[in-house]
């Protein structure tokens, strides 16, 4: 399904730690929108849903849904830090195109 880098998974806990809520994981999404036709979103999650793909790594759960799948298949999800930006960085095999920003593609 998906790949997590080591400072992903490191990224998404140290969220899950800061929540001001308990949450049971992270979802990832891949949904209509963004300025190159599909974009990605994250947050965090309380409970699965029906259909959802549940990614587990190093006692972490990662949810998406059933329409997000065929999206993300064989995507790798990285955590970059770096002097103008950080943030999630998606490495998605199925993308024709990408924008600028890296949180959109085709």
């Amino acid at each position: 399904m998906i790949t997590l880098t080591d400072n992903a998974v490191a990224a998404i806990k140290a969220a899950l730690y800061r929540a001001s809520e308990p949450a049971e994981g992270f979802r990832i999404m891949v949904h209509a929108g963004g300025c190159a036709g599909f974009q990605y979103s994250m947050g965090l999650e309380s409970v699965s849903h029906e259909g959802d793909a549940i990614i587990e790594r190093d006692g972490l759960k990662v949810f998406m849904d059933r329409g997000s799948q065929p999206h993300a298949a064989g995507m790798t999800v990285d955590f970059v830090t770096g002097l103008e930006t950080s943030g999630f960085v998606f490495d998605n095999p199925n993308a024709r195109e990408t924008c600028g920003c890296g949180k959109s593609c085709k």
